[in-house]
Order: C-alpha cells, then sequence, then structure tokens
C-alpha cells in the first residue's frame, strides 16, 4: 500500500511539473481573444489541413480563438467541408455568399462578424503559414496597430511575383506607407482598425494605406510563404490593372477627399501655365519675327492646356464648396478620451 502510495505521490508531481513548464512556455498577451478570417473561394482540398495548421499555430498562445471561415460563393465542396469543421471544433464559424462578390467583401463581412480584440487574415491556399500568427501578435504589442506579412521569398509564378513587386513599388512611392508587401493575405490588427476601415471592390491590398492615413501604426515583419499545393491561382493579368485603378481611388479618397483643389487645383495650374508658355512662345514669334499662327498645331494646343487647367481648377473649387459643407468630425478617428 504504501509502495503504491508513493508511486502515486510521485505520478501526480511528476504530472504538475510537467504542466507549470507547459504553462510557463505559454506566451502571455494583452489580448483577451483572437479573431482568425479566412476568405476563401473553391478551396476544398486545403481547408482540413489548414485548419489543423491553425491550430498549431494558437497551441502555445494562452488566449481564447475564433475560426471564421468566409465562403465567398464557393461552387465545390468548401461550404460543406467548414459545416464538418464546425462539428468538430465549436470555435469553428463561418459566413457563405450566394455568390462571389470578391476578397473585399469576404473580409469585409468577415470584420463585422468577429469578436476578438486583435483579428487575423490569411487566404485559404495554405500558402500563408499560420505559425506566423504568434511573431505577428509580438510585433502587435511593440505598439503597432496593424501587422502586415512579408513574403521575402515567394513561390508564385513568374508574372505574379513580379508584377507584384513592381505594383508594391508603385503603391509604396505614391502612398507613402514604407512597407514592401501590401497584398500579402496574413496580416494582424487591433480591433480598432476593422472597425473604422470599410473596404470594397479590390481594396483589400489597400488596408494598410487606408489604416495609416487614419492615423494607426503600420509595421511589416517578414513571413514564410509556401508553393501552392492544391488547385491553382485565382491571379490574373485584369487584376493587375484593377489595382492600379484602385490605388487612385485609395490615394484621392484618403490624402485628398478633404482637399481637392490641392489635387485638381496643382494638376489645374500645371495645364494652364504649359499651355500659357506655349502661346507666348509663337505670340513672340509672331510679333518680332513674323512668323504665321495659322496651321499651327502648337497654338491650338496651349488653348486646349489653358482651357483645361481652368476647368480642372473650377473642379477643385466646386470640391471644396462641397467638403465645407461635410461635418469635420466624419474622418478625425479618435483614439482615447476620458
Amino acid at each position: 500500500m504504501e509502495e503504491n502510495s508513493v508511486k502515486k505521490k510521485n505520478t501526480y508531481y511528476r504530472n504538475r511539473n510537467r504542466g507549470q513548464r507547459f504553462y510557463k512556455n505559454l506566451k502571455q498577451y494583452s489580448f483577451k481573444k483572437l479573431s482568425i478570417i479566412v476568405p476563401l473561394f473553391n478551396e476544398e482540398e486545403s481547408l482540413k489541413p489548414l485548419f489543423e495548421e491553425i491550430r498549431k499555430g494558437v497551441r502555445n498562445l494562452q488566449i481564447r480563438y475564433e475560426i471564421i471561415f468566409v465562403d465567398d460563393g464557393s461552387t465545390d465542396n468548401s461550404l460543406k467541408i467548414i459545416k464538418e469543421l464546425g462539428k468538430r471544433d465549436t470555435r469553428v464559424r463561418y459566413i457563405s455568399f450566394r455568390k462571389n462578390y470578391g476578397k473585399s467583401a469576404a473580409l469585409n463581412a468577415g470584420f463585422k462578424k468577429a469578436t476578438g480584440d486583435v483579428v487575423i487574415t490569411m487566404d485559404a491556399d495554405l500558402q500563408d503559414d499560420p505559425l506566423e500568427i504568434p511573431n505577428l501578435l509580438d510585433k502587435l504589442e511593440e505598439g503597432y496597430d496593424l501587422v502586415s506579412g512579408w513574403k521575402k521569398i515567394r513561390y508564385d509564378p513568374f508574372v505574379k511575383k513580379y508584377s507584384s513587386r513592381f505594383f508594391n513599388w508603385v503603391t509604396r512611392i505614391f502612398s507613402g506607407i514604407k512597407i514592401h508587401d501590401f497584398n500579402c493575405g496574413l496580416k494582424a490588427y487591433r480591433k480598432d482598425v476593422v472597425k473604422s476601415i470599410y473596404v470594397h471592390g479590390e481594396l483589400h491590398r489597400y488596408i494598410p494605406v487606408l489604416a495609416g492615413w487614419k492615423g494607426f501604426r503600420v509595421a511589416e515583419i517578414v513571413v514564410k510563404h509556401h508553393p501552392r499545393r492544391y488547385g491553382k491561382t485565382k491571379f490574373g493579368i485584369s487584376r493587375f490593372f484593377k489595382g492600379f485603378v484602385d490605388l487612385i481611388t485609395v490615394i484621392f479618397t484618403t490624402r485628398y477627399i478633404r482637399r481637392p483643389l490641392h489635387l485638381f487645383g496643382f494638376v489645374g495650374a500645371l495645364s494652364f501655365v504649359a499651355g500659357f508658355a506655349i502661346d507666348a512662345v509663337l505670340t513672340f514669334f509672331w510679333m518680332f519675327y513674323h512668323k504665321p499662327l495659322s496651321n499651327r498645331p502648337l497654338l491650338l494646343l496651349g488653348l486646349l492646356l489653358m482651357i483645361v487647367g481652368v476647368q480642372l481648377f473650377a473642379i477643385g473649387l466646386l470640391g471644396e464648396m462641397m467638403v465645407h459643407k461635410l461635418p469635420a468630425e466624419d474622418d478625425i478617428n479618435i483614439k482615447e478620451q476620458s
């Protein structure tokens, strides 16, 4: 009897020590709950392995979490598999669209449904590594509001890889946000960020720009990128051109929405000055060197540039009049108040 009691005590203390070591290795965060949003379209083969990888990624985090799958109108068995995962784990939630609306709409729906203090987004194709989640959270704890992944070493087709690099370079120049990979699906956000921005169209790739212009602190860390295991990429050349159109939209709606005259007035002034200079030179040669002005395309070009310049300046003034009628508080993002 005494030997059995000694064995039981030794087993108890051994298990207790193991438990203490386990909890000691758990990472402590100031966040209470984590929401992981996974937008997807026809990714039936990737969902189960992705689910297991996510659970591995958050295993050592002493924090509650939920996984929100957003089915963007899949035509395969993706929704069926998500429901099966929900039966296995009550932390799995889902949203299913009737048709394909795009990644921005899927993210926006996920942001609305998320209940966590921190939101993680990642793609469903297994190219984003869920084991990077602790690294993203560590960077958030340094005081940042949004942390974006940087796929420094990429396993994508040649066209997608280098067109993305060019796209990121142009976006970095025009937006002023100094990160290398705007379109990386693996990102971490504080709740205030996702509740303050609205993404539509193809604006999901510009979330760091939208957040930065609202005053949130944006950072970037290098993350692992894996080759696609199943299916094929949804990237098309049309998305490349749509991206640049959306870049113009983002820059205007963030930098110039409250001061349209700064944009239209500047471009209009350049156009007017260029047209005036062209016609002034032609007039000089006509007056002093008797050069005829008839059949001179440059004369018409100068007149056209001046007319366009005046019109652009007028558009800027009209924009300023409309802006000043709107309440100025709409775009003010308050961090905290007493």
